[in-house]
């Protein structure tokens, strides 16, 4: 995807990602802080994904489970109202939270800023072409007002010297260029459009437009002031080049543009495109307005330049912090707005195309969301969220309606009970699962004493779980320093983010009776074991490639089955428990250790009394046999060719100590 490309993102960035579904830009960021990082470290950076859908949440975490990160936080929010966490104006002294220090940041901004906003969707026509079916000139209108506010409060939450970058997949420039022109004047001198025509110079790309029309009700329009007065709350200023207002009353009112369309016998759908110069719709008499910001900075991507997608996309830097007057722009009052009222009216404008398909004016097409704004307050008193399954880091995928009201002890962490489900309190977040740090010493010392973490590792205090019952904890996840930095500020400034998923899954419980017997209750996860892998001296296998193999395929050996007897000694005398097989890449002795690097692979088992078993699931057994196969077919290529170039060059030697042979002549030696 084009767009993470041009946010120059390091590995020390704090990075938002503010509409994140369903999960593609999220990756990107996320190897974009890792690319430098060695096997067993962690970058100082994070990225926070946001989407509003709880569904769509699911997909982004699936999507993102991939990376094995603890660098990572999923909230589920509206992106126009994307929660800033500032230490200094809510502080709770709450020493369950944590220790009596100050948390690592005082407020929440960030380094760099993704708004990839919800849009009308016309630039996939090629992999979406019903999208044609269903599009109008509305849809772009309705979302205009909804796509300033988010890139408004991106640029609220960027840091000075900061990047944020604004894009769609739309071609509109109601969504795109009269966005961007909306957001500078907001924010007067505090932000500037970023030239990048020299970064990736092989993507082909246009500049953004400087002048535009903006279509409604069939008409197009090239000024505000030929708007008429009754439409002036759908159709603002913000959508022309200039963003001028007008106080003068149109010309054009709402009884000549009845008059129009009667005479001429026909209904405007909006669904047809009427050019300015058509007679059935005459031209306002305004002059065009041209813009007299830098939009040419603006980059255009059309998909017949490089057979690709479109998308468009701008470039911000932030030169200064918003004054009051801006800050102002960003708070939405109790009572709506223009730019509310033209999304709500659109919300609630229906118009139908010709093949008697309804289409709401504020719907995005399929991979889209609609939004709707609501009041300021919202961040005070909280949302009445779906109830979704508890103990779990992924949002339920079925929701039900919370019947029961928020009760008064809502913020102490209690529970409400609703018939035989009972749904745990994250803050003011009914019906999510609290995120809270693992304190339980005794249990924790037993994991590091079981496995041999080293004492250079940040273990202690980078650990959180799902559940108030630390009795029943089932799985413990990992966070990095900056993340928890993080989670240690939303606690002290009164749980603003709703979080759907945090950190690495580490550790899970083992519930068999076997398991309940062993010194530590806790395996390390799949997920987690490259992570920790370099950091453990305990409960180490080094297997061959057959016997390795035979643990894929098989998935429980006896220790006498093995075909090496040396590595079947080895596991026996491993304490009952975890363990981690690791795949030798050579033939050495099996008690030798090696370096661990991106391409060690390594397994989670179970040691036994009699046995080892594989604790990886089918799927992951059957990539990894693949693997095995692919590793194989390479050595055996690259063994070949370097035993052909040792033959040539033997023979090569042999030729030129015949050609020197040949030189000695008398005379040479003369």
């Amino acid at each position: 995807m084009v767009p993470p490309l041009f946010l120059d993102v390091q590995p020390h960035h704090f990075v938002l990602d503010m509409c994140a579904a369903p999960g593609s830009k999220t990756f990107q960021l996320l190897e974009m802080i890792h690319q430098l990082t060695e096997p067993g470290t962690l970058p100082r950076g994070m990225v926070i994904a946001n989407d509003l859908d709880v569904q769509r949440c699911n997909l982004l975490i699936h999507q993102t489970k991939r990376m094995c990160t603890s660098n990572l936080i999923v909230t589920n929010h509206e992106a126009q109202h994307f929660p800033s966490c500032n230490l200094h104006r809510n502080h709770i002294n709450n020493s369950e939270f944590g220790n009596s220090e100050e948390p690592g940041i005082t407020q929440l901004q960030f380094d760099r800023v993704l708004c990839d906003v919800p849009c009308s969707g016309d630039g996939t026509l090629r992999k979406a072409p019903d999208i044609w079916r269903k599009w109008n000139a509305g849809n772009g209108n309705g979302l205009h007002g909804l796509q300033v506010q988010i890139g408004m409060r991106g640029i609220s939450l960027l840091k000075v010297g900061g990047r944020m970058i604004y894009s769609t997949c739309s071609m509109n420039p109601t969504e795109n260029e009269a966005v961007v022109a909306e957001i500078l004047r907001r924010c007067e001198g505090s932000i500037e459009l970023v030239d990048v025509s020299s970064e990736l110079p092989q993507l082909i790309r246009r500049p953004g437009l400087k002048k535009w029309k903006v279509r409604d009700k069939g008409v197009w329009f090239t000024s505000y002031k030929d708007v008429p007065k009754y439409r002036r709350s759908i159709v603002t200023s913000g959508m022309f080049p200039s963003g001028k207002t007008y106080e003068e009353t149109s010309e054009l009112d709402h009884e000549t543009v009845t008059t129009e369309l009667v005479e001429n016998g026909k209904e405007s759908t909006g669904n047809e495109l009427q050019m300015i110069d058509d007679p059935m719709f005459p031209a306002p008499s305004s002059d065009a307005e041209v813009s007299t910001l830098p939009l040419e900075r603006c980059m255009r991507i059309v998909p017949h330049d490089q057979n690709t997608g479109a998308f468009f996309i701008a470039v911000f830097h932030k030169l200064s912090s918003l004054s009051v007057t801006q800050k102002k722009n960003l708070s939405l009052p109790k009572k709506m707005d223009s730019s509310n009222a033209q999304a709500e009216i659109s919300k609630n404008e229906v118009k139908e195309d010709s093949d008697g398909v309804e289409i709401d004016s504020t719907k995005g097409t399929e991979g889209q969301r609609s939004e709707v704004t609501i009041d300021a307050d919202i961040l005070e008193n909280g949302i009445d969220e779906d109830a979704l399954d508890t103990d779990s880091n992924i949002l339920s995928k079925e929701t039900e309606k919370e019947e029961a009201q928020p009760s008064p002890d809502t913020k102490t962490g209690a529970e409400l009970t609703r018939g035989k489900r009972k749904l745990q309190i994250q803050g003011k977040w009914r019906g999510v699962d609290p995120v809270l740090f693992y304190r339980d010493d005794t249990v924790i010392d037993r994991i590091m004493e079981f496995y041999g973490i080293k004492e250079s590792f940040p273990f202690k205090g980078h650990l959180i779980t799902r559940n108030i019952d630390n009795n029943h904890v089932k799985r413990i996840y990992y966070i990095s320093k900056y993340v928890k930095d993080v989670l240690e500020l939303n606690l002290l400034a009164g749980q603003h983010l709703k979080i759907a998923s945090v950190g690495l899954k580490m550790f899970e419980r083992q519930t068999s009776k076997e398991g309940t017997t062993a010194p530590c209750l806790f395996r390390i996860s799949s997920e987690g074991l490259p992570l920790i892998l370099p950091h453990i001296t305990k409960q180490i296998l080094y297997a061959s490639a057959v016997d390795f193999k035979h643990l894929l395929q098989y998935k429980i050996i006896k220790f006498s089955d093995f075909v090496n007897p040396e590595f079947g000694e080895k596991a026996s005398k491993l304490m009952l428990g975890c363990c981690v097989v690791v795949l030798r890449r050579d033939d050495k002795d099996l008690s030798e250790d090696q370096q661990v690097d991106a391409s060690t692979v390594a397994i989670g088992c179970w040691r036994g009394r009699t046995n080892v078993a594989v604790m990886v699931t089918a799927i992951d057994c059957q990539e990894l046999l693949e693997r095995l196969s692919v590793l194989k077919a390479t050595e055996t290529a690259h063994n070949s060719s370097s035993q052909l170039k040792a033959d040539e060059f033997g023979h090569k030697n042999d030729s030129e100590i015949k050609e020197d042979i040949k030189a000695l002549t008398p005379e040479t030696l003369g």
